[in-house]
Protein backbone atom coordinates (compact mmCIF):
# COMPACT_ATOMS: atom_id res chain seq x y z
CA UNK A 1 0.00 0.00 0.00
CA UNK A 2 1.30 3.42 -0.94
CA UNK A 3 2.01 5.93 1.79
CA UNK A 4 -0.19 8.97 2.36
CA UNK A 5 0.02 11.49 -0.47
CA UNK A 6 0.47 15.23 -0.21
CA UNK A 7 -1.25 17.78 -2.43
CA UNK A 8 2.02 18.69 -4.17
CA UNK A 9 2.78 15.03 -4.91
CA UNK A 10 0.16 14.95 -7.65
CA UNK A 11 -0.07 18.41 -9.17
CA UNK A 12 0.49 17.50 -12.80
CA UNK A 13 -1.54 19.25 -15.47
CA UNK A 14 -1.23 19.30 -19.26
CA UNK A 15 -4.82 18.66 -20.34
CA UNK A 16 -5.76 19.99 -23.75
CA UNK A 17 -8.85 21.89 -24.80
CA UNK A 18 -10.84 21.24 -27.95
CA UNK A 19 -12.94 23.55 -30.07
CA UNK A 20 -16.26 24.50 -28.52
CA UNK A 21 -19.42 23.80 -30.46
CA UNK A 22 -22.62 25.82 -30.39
CA UNK A 23 -26.11 24.38 -30.72
CA UNK A 24 -29.46 26.11 -30.75
CA UNK A 25 -33.03 25.49 -30.11
CA UNK A 26 -34.60 24.68 -26.52
CA UNK A 27 -38.03 23.17 -26.27
CA UNK A 28 -40.30 22.81 -23.26
CA UNK A 29 -39.81 21.59 -19.71
CA UNK A 30 -39.73 18.17 -18.12
CA UNK A 31 -42.45 15.58 -17.79
CA UNK A 32 -45.22 15.63 -15.21
CA UNK A 33 -43.95 16.46 -11.72
CA UNK A 34 -43.35 13.66 -9.25
CA UNK A 35 -43.53 13.88 -5.49
CA UNK A 36 -40.42 15.20 -3.78
CA UNK A 37 -39.73 11.80 -2.25
CA UNK A 38 -40.07 10.19 -5.66
CA UNK A 39 -37.68 12.36 -7.62
CA UNK A 40 -35.01 12.94 -5.01
CA UNK A 41 -31.36 12.61 -5.90
CA UNK A 42 -30.88 10.02 -8.58
CA UNK A 43 -27.30 10.11 -9.71
CA UNK A 44 -23.76 9.70 -8.78
CA UNK A 45 -23.49 13.68 -10.78
CA UNK A 46 -25.16 24.73 -13.43
CA UNK A 47 -24.71 27.88 -12.56
CA UNK A 48 -27.34 28.78 -10.01
CA UNK A 49 -29.75 31.65 -10.58
CA UNK A 50 -28.86 35.14 -9.44
CA UNK A 51 -28.57 35.41 -5.67
CA UNK A 52 -31.81 36.42 -3.99
CA UNK A 53 -31.92 39.20 -1.44
CA UNK A 54 -33.63 39.04 1.92
CA UNK A 55 -34.32 35.33 2.23
CA UNK A 56 -31.86 34.61 5.06
CA UNK A 57 -33.63 34.87 8.40
CA UNK A 58 -30.27 35.18 10.12
CA UNK A 59 -28.78 38.51 9.11
CA UNK A 60 -31.87 40.11 7.66
CA UNK A 61 -31.52 41.24 4.06
CA UNK A 62 -28.06 39.75 3.69
CA UNK A 63 -26.82 37.36 1.04
CA UNK A 64 -24.16 34.72 1.36
CA UNK A 65 -22.31 34.21 -1.88
CA UNK A 66 -20.96 30.75 -2.68
CA UNK A 67 -18.90 30.14 -5.81
CA UNK A 68 -21.10 28.93 -8.66
CA UNK A 69 -18.11 27.51 -10.50
CA UNK A 70 -14.86 25.92 -9.41
CA UNK A 71 -11.60 25.65 -11.34
CA UNK A 72 -10.45 22.05 -11.66
CA UNK A 73 -6.79 21.11 -11.52
CA UNK A 74 -7.09 20.55 -15.28
CA UNK A 75 -7.60 24.29 -15.69
CA UNK A 76 -11.27 24.05 -16.70
CA UNK A 77 -14.15 25.70 -14.88
CA UNK A 78 -16.90 23.43 -13.59
CA UNK A 79 -20.30 24.46 -12.19
CA UNK A 80 -20.75 23.60 -8.53
CA UNK A 81 -24.41 22.52 -8.85
CA UNK A 82 -26.10 20.42 -11.45
CA UNK A 83 -28.35 17.50 -12.35
CA UNK A 84 -27.89 13.77 -11.90
CA UNK A 85 -29.70 11.63 -14.47
CA UNK A 86 -29.58 8.13 -12.98
CA UNK A 87 -32.80 6.16 -13.61
CA UNK A 88 -34.28 8.77 -15.96
CA UNK A 89 -35.68 7.28 -19.16
CA UNK A 90 -35.06 8.98 -22.51
CA UNK A 91 -37.95 11.44 -22.64
CA UNK A 92 -37.80 12.24 -18.93
CA UNK A 93 -34.06 12.79 -19.14
CA UNK A 94 -34.35 15.17 -22.09
CA UNK A 95 -37.02 17.12 -20.22
CA UNK A 96 -34.94 17.29 -17.04
CA UNK A 97 -31.86 18.51 -18.90
CA UNK A 98 -33.94 21.22 -20.59
CA UNK A 99 -35.51 22.21 -17.24
CA UNK A 100 -32.06 22.47 -15.64
CA UNK A 101 -30.73 24.68 -18.41
CA UNK A 102 -33.82 26.91 -18.39
CA UNK A 103 -33.39 27.35 -14.62
CA UNK A 104 -29.76 28.43 -15.08
CA UNK A 105 -28.05 25.09 -14.44
CA UNK A 106 -25.10 24.08 -16.57
CA UNK A 107 -23.80 20.77 -15.12
CA UNK A 108 -25.25 17.43 -16.28
CA UNK A 109 -24.08 14.01 -15.07
CA UNK A 110 -24.72 10.75 -16.89
CA UNK A 111 -23.00 7.38 -17.36
CA UNK A 112 -22.86 4.38 -19.65
CA UNK A 113 -24.80 2.39 -17.04
CA UNK A 114 -27.61 4.97 -16.92
CA UNK A 115 -28.48 4.14 -20.55
CA UNK A 116 -29.35 7.77 -21.27
CA UNK A 117 -26.19 9.38 -22.66
CA UNK A 118 -28.06 9.86 -25.94
CA UNK A 119 -30.87 11.66 -24.10
CA UNK A 120 -28.42 13.98 -22.37
CA UNK A 121 -26.91 14.75 -25.75
CA UNK A 122 -30.35 15.50 -27.18
CA UNK A 123 -31.07 17.92 -24.35
CA UNK A 124 -27.75 19.68 -24.83
CA UNK A 125 -27.98 19.89 -28.62
CA UNK A 126 -31.53 21.24 -28.70
CA UNK A 127 -31.09 24.05 -26.18
CA UNK A 128 -30.28 27.67 -26.96
CA UNK A 129 -27.31 27.75 -24.56
CA UNK A 130 -23.98 27.43 -26.40
CA UNK A 131 -22.23 24.09 -25.93
CA UNK A 132 -19.17 25.69 -24.33
CA UNK A 133 -21.33 27.01 -21.47
CA UNK A 134 -22.45 23.50 -20.52
CA UNK A 135 -20.51 20.87 -18.60
CA UNK A 136 -21.23 17.21 -19.37
CA UNK A 137 -19.91 14.33 -17.25
CA UNK A 138 -20.10 10.65 -18.14
CA UNK A 139 -18.51 7.46 -16.83
CA UNK A 140 -16.97 4.18 -17.97
CA UNK A 141 -18.26 1.09 -16.17
CA UNK A 142 -15.85 -1.71 -15.17
CA UNK A 143 -17.26 -4.02 -17.84
CA UNK A 144 -15.91 -1.48 -20.37
CA UNK A 145 -12.38 -1.25 -18.96
CA UNK A 146 -11.02 -4.09 -21.11
CA UNK A 147 -11.79 -2.14 -24.29
CA UNK A 148 -11.80 1.39 -22.95
CA UNK A 149 -10.80 3.01 -26.23
CA UNK A 150 -13.95 1.67 -27.90
CA UNK A 151 -15.98 2.67 -24.83
CA UNK A 152 -14.78 6.27 -25.07
CA UNK A 153 -15.67 6.41 -28.75
CA UNK A 154 -19.10 4.98 -27.96
CA UNK A 155 -19.71 7.67 -25.32
CA UNK A 156 -18.67 10.40 -27.73
CA UNK A 157 -21.02 9.01 -30.39
CA UNK A 158 -23.98 8.62 -28.04
CA UNK A 159 -23.61 12.08 -26.52
CA UNK A 160 -22.81 13.70 -29.88
CA UNK A 161 -21.89 17.03 -28.28
CA UNK A 162 -18.37 17.37 -29.68
CA UNK A 163 -16.32 16.54 -26.57
CA UNK A 164 -16.73 15.26 -23.02
CA UNK A 165 -16.03 17.78 -20.27
CA UNK A 166 -15.33 15.16 -17.59
CA UNK A 167 -15.04 11.39 -17.81
CA UNK A 168 -14.90 9.22 -14.70
CA UNK A 169 -14.20 5.59 -13.98
CA UNK A 170 -17.50 4.53 -12.41
CA UNK A 171 -15.91 2.46 -9.65
CA UNK A 172 -12.74 0.41 -9.13
CA UNK A 173 -12.42 -2.77 -11.13
CA UNK A 174 -10.05 -5.02 -13.03
CA UNK A 175 -8.13 -2.94 -15.58
CA UNK A 176 -9.02 0.43 -14.06
CA UNK A 177 -5.46 1.80 -14.27
CA UNK A 178 -5.12 0.96 -17.96
CA UNK A 179 -8.60 2.35 -18.65
CA UNK A 180 -7.58 5.60 -16.98
CA UNK A 181 -4.41 5.70 -19.08
CA UNK A 182 -6.58 5.31 -22.18
CA UNK A 183 -8.63 8.28 -20.99
CA UNK A 184 -5.38 10.23 -20.54
CA UNK A 185 -4.62 9.61 -24.22
CA UNK A 186 -8.13 10.77 -25.14
CA UNK A 187 -7.44 14.01 -23.25
CA UNK A 188 -4.29 14.52 -25.31
CA UNK A 189 -6.39 13.96 -28.44
CA UNK A 190 -8.92 16.63 -27.38
CA UNK A 191 -11.81 14.19 -26.95
CA UNK A 192 -12.04 14.61 -23.17
CA UNK A 193 -11.14 17.69 -21.13
CA UNK A 194 -10.85 16.44 -17.55
CA UNK A 195 -10.57 13.05 -15.82
CA UNK A 196 -11.88 11.71 -12.53
CA UNK A 197 -13.00 8.78 -10.43
CA UNK A 198 -16.25 7.70 -8.83
CA UNK A 199 -16.52 5.62 -5.66
CA UNK A 200 -12.85 5.79 -4.76
CA UNK A 201 -11.98 6.15 -1.09
CA UNK A 202 -8.72 6.63 0.84
CA UNK A 203 -7.31 3.14 0.46
CA UNK A 204 -8.23 2.95 -3.23
CA UNK A 205 -6.75 6.38 -3.94
CA UNK A 206 -3.48 5.62 -2.16
CA UNK A 207 -3.09 2.55 -4.36
CA UNK A 208 -4.33 4.08 -7.63
CA UNK A 209 -2.78 7.55 -7.80
CA UNK A 210 0.91 6.54 -7.97
CA UNK A 211 0.10 4.43 -11.06
CA UNK A 212 -1.22 7.24 -13.26
CA UNK A 213 0.24 10.43 -14.71
CA UNK A 214 -2.74 12.78 -14.48
CA UNK A 215 -4.12 13.70 -11.09
CA UNK A 216 -7.90 13.20 -11.14
CA UNK A 217 -9.71 16.51 -11.31
CA UNK A 218 -12.63 15.17 -9.29
CA UNK A 219 -13.73 12.25 -7.14
CA UNK A 220 -17.47 11.56 -6.94
CA UNK A 221 -18.82 9.62 -3.93
CA UNK A 222 -22.04 9.09 -2.02
CA UNK A 223 -22.40 11.98 0.44
CA UNK A 224 -25.46 13.04 2.44
CA UNK A 225 -26.14 13.99 6.09
CA UNK A 226 -26.46 10.33 7.10
CA UNK A 227 -23.24 9.39 5.25
CA UNK A 228 -20.85 12.31 5.40
CA UNK A 229 -17.36 10.90 4.64
CA UNK A 230 -15.88 13.22 7.24
CA UNK A 231 -12.40 11.68 6.81
CA UNK A 232 -12.55 10.98 3.08
CA UNK A 233 -13.65 14.46 1.93
CA UNK A 234 -10.70 16.40 3.44
CA UNK A 235 -8.27 13.69 2.33
CA UNK A 236 -9.35 14.15 -1.28
CA UNK A 237 -9.53 17.93 -1.10
CA UNK A 238 -6.03 18.13 0.40
CA UNK A 239 -4.77 16.47 -2.79
CA UNK A 240 -6.13 19.37 -4.84
CA UNK A 241 -9.01 17.20 -6.12
CA UNK A 242 -12.63 18.41 -6.17
CA UNK A 243 -15.17 16.30 -4.29
CA UNK A 244 -18.63 15.78 -5.78
CA UNK A 245 -21.50 14.14 -3.91
CA UNK A 246 -24.03 11.78 -5.42
CA UNK A 247 -27.20 10.93 -3.47
CA UNK A 248 -26.95 14.33 -1.72
CA UNK A 249 -30.62 14.02 -0.69
CA UNK A 250 -30.30 10.38 0.35
CA UNK A 251 -31.19 8.62 -2.88
CA UNK A 252 -34.39 7.13 -4.24
CA UNK A 253 -36.01 4.87 -1.69
CA UNK A 254 -33.98 6.35 1.16
CA UNK A 255 -34.88 10.02 1.31
CA UNK A 256 -38.20 9.99 3.17
CA UNK A 257 -36.63 9.87 6.62
CA UNK A 258 -33.81 12.26 5.69
CA UNK A 259 -36.10 14.96 4.27
CA UNK A 260 -38.29 14.72 7.36
CA UNK A 261 -35.38 14.81 9.81
CA UNK A 262 -36.37 17.10 12.73
CA UNK A 263 -32.94 18.77 12.92
CA UNK A 264 -32.89 19.59 9.23
CA UNK A 265 -36.53 20.67 9.31
CA UNK A 266 -35.80 23.06 12.19
CA UNK A 267 -32.87 24.63 10.34
CA UNK A 268 -34.92 24.96 7.16
CA UNK A 269 -37.72 26.75 9.04
CA UNK A 270 -35.29 29.27 10.51
CA UNK A 271 -34.10 30.26 7.03
CA UNK A 272 -37.45 29.97 5.26
CA UNK A 273 -36.16 27.37 2.82
CA UNK A 274 -36.75 23.67 2.10
CA UNK A 275 -34.88 20.76 3.66
CA UNK A 276 -33.30 19.85 0.27
CA UNK A 277 -31.99 23.42 0.02
CA UNK A 278 -30.46 23.13 3.51
CA UNK A 279 -28.77 19.84 2.60
CA UNK A 280 -27.40 21.18 -0.67
CA UNK A 281 -26.17 24.36 1.03
CA UNK A 282 -24.48 22.24 3.72
CA UNK A 283 -22.64 20.34 1.01
CA UNK A 284 -21.58 23.51 -0.76
CA UNK A 285 -20.26 25.04 2.47
CA UNK A 286 -18.07 21.92 2.70
CA UNK A 287 -16.86 22.76 -0.85
CA UNK A 288 -18.63 19.71 -2.26
CA UNK A 289 -20.18 19.89 -5.74
CA UNK A 290 -23.79 18.65 -5.74
CA UNK A 291 -25.79 16.81 -8.40
CA UNK A 292 -29.31 15.99 -7.15
CA UNK A 293 -31.54 14.25 -9.65
CA UNK A 294 -35.14 15.11 -10.49
CA UNK A 295 -37.71 15.07 -13.27
CA UNK A 296 -39.69 17.90 -11.67
CA UNK A 297 -38.81 21.34 -13.11
CA UNK A 298 -39.85 23.10 -9.90
CA UNK A 299 -37.57 20.92 -7.81
CA UNK A 300 -34.71 21.30 -10.29
CA UNK A 301 -34.98 25.08 -10.03
CA UNK A 302 -35.31 24.94 -6.23
CA UNK A 303 -32.19 22.78 -5.94
CA UNK A 304 -30.18 25.45 -7.74
CA UNK A 305 -31.53 28.23 -5.52
CA UNK A 306 -29.30 27.97 -2.43
CA UNK A 307 -27.46 31.30 -2.63
CA UNK A 308 -29.72 33.60 -0.62
CA UNK A 309 -28.92 32.17 2.82
CA UNK A 310 -26.02 30.64 4.74
CA UNK A 311 -25.70 28.08 7.51
CA UNK A 312 -23.99 29.19 10.70
CA UNK A 313 -21.11 27.26 12.24
CA UNK A 314 -23.53 26.00 14.88
CA UNK A 315 -25.96 24.76 12.22
CA UNK A 316 -23.15 23.07 10.32
CA UNK A 317 -22.17 21.28 13.53
CA UNK A 318 -25.76 20.18 14.14
CA UNK A 319 -25.87 18.63 10.68
CA UNK A 320 -22.44 17.07 11.20
CA UNK A 321 -23.83 15.31 14.28
CA UNK A 322 -26.41 13.52 12.09
CA UNK A 323 -23.73 11.30 10.51
CA UNK A 324 -24.63 7.60 10.90
CA UNK A 325 -22.11 6.16 8.42
CA UNK A 326 -25.29 4.93 6.72
CA UNK A 327 -24.51 4.10 3.13
CA UNK A 328 -27.48 3.84 0.77
CA UNK A 329 -25.76 2.09 -2.14
CA UNK A 330 -23.16 -0.65 -2.40
CA UNK A 331 -20.36 1.30 -4.12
Amino acid sequence: MATALSRRSFLRLGLTASAALGFSGCAGRGDAPQTRAGDDDSSVSGHAPATEQGRDAVGEGSTAEMPKTITLNSGYEMPTQGLGTYALDYDTCVGSVRALIEAGGRLIDTAFMYHNEDAVGEGVRTCSVPREELFVTTKLYPNQFADSEAAIEQALKKLDVGYIDLMLLHHPGTGDVEAYRTMERAVAAGKIRSLGLSNWYIEELESFLPQVETVPALVQNEIHPYYQEQDVVPFIQDLGIVVEGWYPLGGRGHNTELLADPELTSIAQVHGVSVPQVILRWNRQRNIVVIPGSSNPEHIAEDLDIHGFSLSDEEMMRISALDRAEKHDWY
